[in-house]
């Protein structure tokens, strides 16, 4: 018997008895899997802000008393005009205070608004977190002409004080963004556990609701701490003789002078903005690893 007469004798008889026919596999994708074309985007949106940096960092270790690339040698002389240099060095200070105290009254400010945000519903929450948003969409050179006129009234331009009254109004809708991004997965029945424990309304803040949102919190002042540092265009508005920040002076190497220094600036600059925005990811990793058993 053949195996076509075998295989009609089994059919016929038993039609559940026939061996079924070999399935082909599907490759088992997950749901969540990414394309490739998406990756490739990714990859190339990722390689044009990072193309910069490796053109400006190897130039900035270039023997050569002009912009030059591929560099030409090896020297640290660009770096040790910075270091020696009072007004780099003064431009790169005031830098640093501005953005350190700039940042501590955004933060404040961000984390009180959202707070107080968190608990209202309706339209007056809807507009006030659009008033504090709205920097964020503003065109930069019409934030900085709003500011101009309105401290010239004020006597704050070129002051230190007009600076940080100016970037932290920059940096507080990133505090507010963040802070608001934790207390989404707040329970408001810690609140009233404290509460009927006999705490008040501040220290119950500063015991239950800011350890846990602690970490939106140091994010929202590092976004705003380097908002604060790398800000130009207000900058450029504000600056004095006697007071300008580290951006606006290599503005000023760029279009008044041919002063390659300004690469060793930018080396240093992109580190530490770098690292700073790594920092709080460092630290979350870490507090993940000791809270695992």
């Amino acid at each position: 018997m053949t195996t076509t007469t075998r295989a009609a004798e089994l059919d016929r008889l038993d039609p559940e008895a026939r061996p079924a026919a070999p399935r082909r596999r599907r490759r088992d994708r997950g749901v969540d899997a990414v394309p490739w074309w998406l990756r490739l985007v990714v990859a190339v949106v990722a390689l044009y802000f990072v193309l910069p940096t490796l053109f400006v960092i190897p130039m900035s270790f270039s023997s050569s008393t002009t912009f030059s690339f591929p560099p030409e040698g090896f020297s640290l002389d660009l770096y040790r005009n910075f270091f020696t240099d009072p007004v780099w060095l003064t431009s790169l200070r005031n830098s640093v205070f501005v953005a350190a105290v700039a940042a501590t009254l955004a933060t404040v400010v961000g984390t009180a608004a959202a707070v107080g945000l968190h608990h209202l519903t309706g339209r007056l929450a809807g507009l006030a977190r659009t008033v504090l948003m709205i920097s964020l969409v503003t065109p930069g050179i019409v934030v900085a002409v709003v500011v101009y006129i309105s401290f010239l009234k004020w006597h704050l331009v070129g002051s230190f004080a007009g600076y940080v009254l100016a970037h932290a109004a920059l940096g507080t809708p990133f505090v507010l963004v963040s802070v608001t991004s934790a207390l989404s997965g707040f329970d408001p029945k810690l609140l009233r556990a404290s509460a009927s424990l006999g705490a008040s309304p501040l220290r119950t803040f500063a015991r239950v609701t800011m350890p846990l949102i602690s970490r939106g919190i140091v994010t929202g002042a590092v976004f705003a701490f380097v908002t604060s540092f790398d800000e130009v265009v207000i900058a450029l508005f504000l600056r004095s003789p006697t007071f300008q920040t580290l951006p606006v002076q290599m503005f000023n190497s760029v279009t008044f002078e041919v002063d390659p220094t300004i690469a060793a600036t930018s080396s240093l600059v992109v580190t530490v903005v770098t690292v700073v925005c790594l920092l709080p990811l460092l630290l979350g990793s870490r507090g993940k690893k000791r809270q695992e058993p």
